[in-house]
């Protein structure tokens, strides 16, 4: 008996407000609809070539290596661990929350000798603490921190880090999931030696490639192996071979319409200019966090270290938040996150990350939340929400 036929896709046009993904640009949209061309194409090679060239724009990067990894951010940070370390090698790896703790899983599954620097989620984490346990090692390979810690919205100062990794001679590996296009890496500038990111926070585009940038020393460490890396899909060798110089070689097909999209995301993050950029979404989370503040909901995050593009707000105790994120949904459809690991169920997690990073979104999140609290029975004074965030809004 013949099977009716399925409904034509119709996803509800939703306003991205959690960690991931965020609402693209139309103009994004529009470029994965071009047509197809073929992985060795001069045409395509020639895109890759502009994708790589604009990626070190964003990073900050001089010289080194830049592409977009076929996965998601996860994938980035496999690659990193995967290709920088052997067994037996040494990682200092800063933990403050669950992607720190996803850092450390994944480079002892590479055979290393994993030595974590542990802060309260929440909190950012102790340079001396680090100078400290890099004292206590003979010889450390990788120090690895999460700059915008996703799980907690801790913004990781960098630039201390950087020099005493390189004091020990150990690289920097830096998790750049929700800071790039959304707050200063770069890696010149910085001393970071291999940084990783997704394409669907920030910088703008869909979910599905992880763009990763690499500084000539990690380059170095990289042809210093002593074997090649368990991972074949992963492997930069392999992969730097497609991705440079005049005699492109087959490693896997790549994902051409999410490339398309990537291309154009970051022709928009450069007009826009990086600069300008990181002041609007400056500009929003504190208008965000104002407006939050004054219903009466309490910061995970002192303010100094906030990102601003992703604010996690603790839930007040008796509060169904799994109920009013779904009413959110529902009733205005709005989607905000929930909070992962130790803090599940403790928090939201709001994101106001390149698309969305706008002054109506944030005015329209805070009045629904006024609209739905007291159903949930946490009373807010009537318009305060809206009128804190637009005061931070006028402010220059």
């Amino acid at each position: 008996m013949p099977q009716a036929p399925y409904a034509e896709l119709s996803p509800s046009p939703r306003l991205l407000l959690g960690p991931g993904p965020s609402n693209v640009h139309p103009r994004v949209l529009r470029a994965l609809g071009k047509p197809l061309l073929g992985y060795l194409d001069p045409e395509f090679l020639a895109i890759l070539d502009e994708i790589g060239a604009m990626l070190r724009a964003v990073y900050g990067l001089d010289g080194g290596l830049a592409l977009p990894i076929s996965g998601t951010g996860g994938a980035g940070m496999e690659a990193a661990l995967a290709n920088l370390l052997e067994p037996g090698d040494t990682a200092v790896i800063g933990v403050n929350g669950f992607f720190g703790e996803r850092l450390a899983l994944i480079a002892a599954r590479q055979g290393a000798s994993v030595v974590t620097v542990n802060a309260e989620w929440g909190r950012v984490l102790d340079p001396e603490a680090f100078r400290e346990s890099l004292r206590r090692q003979d010889r450390v390979k990788l120090v690895a921190v999460v700059h915008a810690e996703t799980s907690t919205g801790v913004l990781q100062p960098l630039r201390e880090l950087a020099a005493i990794a390189h004091e020990r001679e150990a690289l920097l590996l830096v998790d750049a999931v929700t800071s790039l296009g959304g707050s200063p890496v770069s890696m010149n500038e910085t001393g970071i030696d291999f940084a990783y990111s997704a394409t669907q926070k920030c910088l703008g585009a869909p979910p599905g490639l992880s763009p990763i940038a690499l500084s000539e020393r990690a380059l170095e460490a990289l042809a210093q192996r002593r074997q090649p890396p368990a991972t074949w899909y992963l492997d930069l060798a392999l992969l730097r071979q497609y991705w440079e110089g005049p005699n492109r070689v087959y490693h896997h097909t790549p994902p051409v319409p999410l490339l398309y999209a990537l291309h154009e995301a970051l022709r928009l993050v450069l007009e826009e200019g990086l600069e300008a950029r990181f002041a609007r979404h400056q500009r929003h989370g504190r208008a965000l966090r104002a407006g939050l503040e004054a219903l009466g909901l309490r910061l995970l995050v002192p303010e100094s270290y906030c990102t601003p593009q992703l604010t996690a707000v603790l839930v007040p105790e008796g509060l169904d938040e799994a109920a009013l994120r779904g009413a959110l949904r529902e009733e205005h459809n709005i989607e905000i996150g929930g909070g992962l690991g130790q803090l599940r169920g403790r928090v939201w997690r709001i994101g106001l990350m390149g698309e969305s990073s706008t002054a109506a979104n944030v005015l329209v999140l805070l009045a629904a939340l006024e609209a739905l609290l007291p159903r949930f029975g946490f009373e807010v004074p009537h318009g305060a929400g809206v009128s804190a965030a637009s005061r931070e809004l006028g402010r220059r």
